[in-house]
């Protein structure tokens, strides 16, 4: 092969290594970073990840919020309608959480099975839901209302 060739194969492959390498580092990174959302009743099904980032939402069940007397933990329920799960969150809410409202968490699934929110979102106005929690309520009611009218 002449060599001015071979210097030009060389280049040409030292090339592509280099691309590739990129793609594969920024496919990690992205991976790494995405947020899903998942519905109450997927978190109750167990299909949800355990140890990493999520995202989660439905509407605070009434009478279930419960604040630490010690620190700003405060545990809430959150529903899609047909299943409830516990959010515990550290910090401080923000100013329009309130029961019957809805909300986004993110967070993550520890190895107990409790959700642990590193920042709640909640609804800016009366008309406005996130549209995963309005989606998800909207199945759920679906899946439900199935479910008894499949039992007669």
């Amino acid at each position: 092969m002449h060599p001015q060739r071979k210097q030009k194969l060389l280049i040409i492959l030292f090339m592509l290594g280099g691309i590739s390498l990129a793609v594969t580092l920024m496919l990690v990174a992205l991976k790494e970073n995405i947020n899903l959302f998942y519905t109450p009743s997927q978190i109750a099904a167990g299909e949800a990840p355990k140890q990493q980032t999520i995202r989660a939402g439905g509407m605070v069940v009434a009478g279930s919020v419960r604040r630490s007397d010690d620190d700003l933990t405060v545990r809430f329920d959150v529903s899609d309608g047909s299943h409830a799960v516990t959010l515990s969150f550290t910090g401080i809410l923000p100013d329009l959480f309130r029961e019957e409202q809805g909300i986004v968490a993110l967070g993550k699934i520890n190895d107990d099975g409790e959700f642990i929110a590193s920042e709640v979102l909640a609804k800016h106005d009366e008309n406005y839901m996130p549209p995963e929690v309005a989606d998800a309520m909207e199945k759920a009611k679906f899946v439900k209302k199935y479910q008894d009218t499949e039992a007669y």
